[in-house]
């Protein structure tokens, strides 16, 4: 029984589905919206969510953190830090925005875009 259990296992074990969000999240920060399935983009939203919110403290250990859950990608961590948290320092949360889009043709899975507001 999955009692509690409130996220998708999307098929993989758990070190392949931690890297599948992580690449998901370098996505959506370096390009700032992706188009994925309905079911992704809800998972990445607290993981992504939750670094743009240690992004705003804007202190060493914060950027550490940040490079060791993107898998030290320095560069995305400076991103988020530098760039994104700014945009958002007057707000408490509810950075990211998912619109759904029409079901993908060749298997009818529901898409959606996920983008920074």
């Amino acid at each position: 029984m999955r009692h509690g259990r409130k996220n998708r296992k999307f098929g993989r074990t758990r070190k392949v589905r931690t890297g599948f969000i992580r690449s998901l999240a370098v996505a959506l920060i370096t390009h700032e919206h992706i188009i994925t399935t309905e079911a992704r983009a809800k998972e990445l939203r607290p993981f992504a969510e939750k670094l743009l919110t240690q992004a705003k403290k804007n202190d060493l250990a914060s950027r550490r953190t940040i490079r060791a859950r993107l898998g030290n990608q320095e560069d995305l961590a400076n991103k988020l830090v530098d760039t994104l948290a700014p945009r958002y320092e007057n707000r408490e949360g509810g950075y990211l925005r998912i619109v759904k889009l029409p079901h993908r043709k060749g298997d009818a899975s529901p898409m959606a875009l996920i983008e920074f507001v």
